[in-house]
């Protein structure tokens, strides 16, 4: 261990390795299967470790309780077959309410200082409180992605602020944003902008837009699980 003088400013390297070995573990890169259950548990088991090394961190507890808020869904993420089940279709009733207690329970002790990890736990948080999809409180949600945005301003920040704008403010409302980041820096590849796009237009009825939106999200997709989504999007949109 660093000596206590050292530990602050080495933190935030670790908690980001951390939660790049979680997120790798949620969503897969690469191969046939979306969720790597063992990264997960490994995230989580060393991310337990620092927060017994620094229990007064709030920060470190906050990515804690983020991760614990995301493995809560896991068993509800994919279907028998293995292929992606969205948030808003997921049985609820599968879901960990162990995980999400403990969860809750670490973010109710913060102390609100608006630290990137404290304010994607609260996101999460939001979409879990809710008994079903349709009572999500996503102004709420576009209210922490402001403030995110303030201390962490990235376009996929950007993106994920959209989609809530949409679903609180209107479809049109949140289209436009998401056309904004169209020529964004570092979106050329990342295959969720035009999936976004893609569903916004499918819920407006703009089929034929949101199938050229599709096919090009599955040309980017980066796993199988992925791309059979979105071809099952495709489908459903061209009938």
């Amino acid at each position: 261990m660093p000596p206590p003088h050292l530990m602050p400013e080495r933190r935030d390297g670790v908690l980001a390795v951390l939660y790049l070995l979680f997120t790798e573990g949620y969503s897969a890169t690469g191969g046939a299967v979306l969720i790597r259950v063992r990264l997960l548990r490994e995230a989580l088991r060393l991310t337990r470790l620092l927060v017994e090394l620094m229990p007064d961190d709030d920060e470190v507890r906050a990515l804690l309780a983020l991760m614990l808020l995301h493995h809560a869904r896991t068993a509800a993420r994919t279907d028998a077959v293995g292929d992606i089940v969205t948030l808003e279709e997921q049985d609820r009733s599968l879901w960990d309410r162990d995980a999400i207690t403990e969860a809750l329970t670490i973010l109710r002790s913060l102390v609100p200082r608006a630290g990137r990890y404290e304010l994607q736990a609260r996101i999460a948080a939001c979409h879990l409180e809710a008994p079903e999809a349709s009572s999500t409180n996503f102004a709420r949600i576009a209210e922490l992605y402001d403030a995110l945005a303030v201390i962490d301003p990235s376009p996929v920040v950007e993106l994920n602020r959209a989609v809530a704008v949409a679903m609180s403010q209107g479809l049109e409302v949140g289209l436009r944003l998401v056309d904004a980041l169209v020529t964004s820096r570092g979106m050329d590849d990342y295959y969720l902008l035009p999936a976004t796009r893609a569903d916004l237009l499918r819920r407006m009825g703009r089929r034929t837009e949101a199938a050229n939106e599709y096919e090009n999200a599955l040309q980017l997709a980066p796993s199988e699980t992925e791309k059979r989504y979105l071809g099952r999007r495709l489908a459903e949109t061209r009938r």
